[in-house]
């Protein structure tokens, strides 16, 4: 995930966590303006009823009550407001107003209300007044609000996250330009885009700056350790030719015994093979250092049909059946030499770790949709261990078999080269199978 996308994520979870705070702290925010609201009106009723109370009103009042319970009632024709007045003793440290939420019944019907009541004394008598406001209006009115309030915050939130996320886009271009122009061209100095990024960024331009520092130093250390292989493959290659060719004419000398003769040809196997690891160490550094280009258009059929030929020989002599299961026309560029390498290092593995009378099969196919060629012998097999170190530098399966161990260090080299992954599955005893997975599908008949 693309780190603007993150960010806009991370705002918009901020953004929600703030919702969700004040969704669970706006019924009380709510029911407090509304209790205050109510409260002044039930008081200012309370003040009105006090003020023009008198004896004769109040002696009505029990006149029209019922005598056993000398209590005086009014309500509204909605239910909406109800007024109690009785004869209540007041009790000692009684608070003489209070509010509460109380359900009443109120000509049979029952509804929530908000409370006042107010005790007080008129002429040595004591008196309990009740005044209560229904609370269904109000209810319905917060739930109003909060549905409201809930609607406006999930828009904020929908245009805060994508104005983030256009603004955050904007912001971020010169980093993204950055990552494609430059960090992703680090294994190709030669082609490195060294024109700065505008960017209103200073951390931008700084980071931009540091780039181009480095890989003009990085640049200048391709370049030495290419002038480095040159002097290599000249200071190194050029004497063991020389020796080769003087060892080579000694053993014309007819004067030389047997004992002579099997030393020198000794002394040339140790020079071929001197030669061999060289020649294999510098076509590793130069596959690294990006010195081959890959623009060629490559056939894998014919690559393993022209194998099956050059090896014929060393796969009779072990009696192995090469079979050959390849089916599709893959379209794929890259350098048909080092490919050609690649598969033939993995070729000739699977004969040397084969079993007398065993069997090789290459094969191909598509595994979603990524093409693959499997290399699958029967041999020897490989434990865990084998399987990390395969493709170290100078790493060998047995001690047993000829060979420097650089074989399939420079098959993996060639793979990073090309974008190709390689995968090894083995059982002891049972065989292995080395599986090339190539970067995308072009085409295939």
């Amino acid at each position: 995930m693309k780190i603007k996308h993150q960010l806009a994520i991370f705002n918009a979870l901020t953004r929600l966590l703030v919702i969700l705070v004040l969704w669970l702290m706006l019924p009380i925010l709510v029911e407090n303006v509304v209790y205050r609201h109510i409260n002044n009106g039930l008081i200012e009723k309370k003040k009105k009823f006090i003020d023009h109370l008198n004896q004769q009103e109040i002696n009505d009042f029990i006149e029209n009550a019922d005598d056993s319970t000398e209590t005086y009632s009014q309500f509204s024709t909605l239910h909406s407001e109800f007024l109690v007045l009785s004869r209540v003793p007041i009790k000692t440290h009684q608070k003489r107003t209070t509010f509460s939420n109380e359900y009443r019944i109120i000509e049979g019907e029952e509804n929530e209300y908000r409370i006042l009541q107010h005790h007080f004394s008129y002429q040595n008598e004591d008196y309990q007044l009740e005044i209560g406001s229904s609370l269904s209006e109000v209810k319905d009115l917060t739930f109003i609000i909060k549905l409201f309030i809930i609607i406006v915050l999930v828009i904020i939130l929908l245009v805060t996250f994508l104005a983030d996320t256009f603004y955050i886009e904007y912001l971020l271009k010169p980093f993204y330009k950055i990552i494609d122009t430059k960090i992703r061209r680090v294994n190709e100095p030669e082609v490195f885009d060294h024109t700065p990024i505008k960017a209103k960024s200073r951390d931008f331009r700084e980071l931009d700056l540091v780039l181009n520092q480095m890989m003009n130093r990085i640049a200048e250390l391709f370049k030495k350790e290419k002038q480095f292989i040159s002097n290599v493959s000249h200071e190194l290659l050029t004497p063991i030719a020389l020796l080769k060719n003087k060892l080579e004419n000694l053993l014309q000398n007819d004067s030389l015994d047997d004992n002579a003769v099997d030393k020198i040809a000794g002394s040339l196997k140790t020079l071929d093979m001197l030669k061999k690891i060289i020649n294999n160490l510098l076509l590793i550094s130069r596959i690294e250092n990006n010195q081959y280009e890959a623009s060629e258009n490559i056939s894998f059929q014919e690559i393993i049909k022209d194998l099956q030929e050059d090896l014929q020989d060393r796969i009779d002599d072990k009696g192995i059946e090469f079979v050959n299961k390849m089916e599709y026309d893959f379209a794929f560029k890259g350098n048909k030499t080092l490919i050609h390498i690649l598969i033939y290092n993995l070729v000739t593995n699977a004969i040397k770790y084969n079993k007398q009378d065993g069997s090789i099969i290459v094969s191909d196919g598509f595994l979603q949709n990524q093409y693959i060629i499997s290399i699958t012998d029967f041999g020897i097999g490989l434990n865990e261990s084998q399987i990390e170190n395969i493709f170290n530098r100078f790493a060998r399966v047995s001690s047993d078999q000829e060979g420097q161990g650089l074989g399939l260090a420079i098959a993996k080299s060639i793979a990073v080269f090309h974008h190709i992954e390689i995968k090894v599955t083995s059982i002891i005893n049972e065989g292995t199978t080395f599986t090339l997975l190539f970067p995308e599908m072009q085409k295939h008949n």
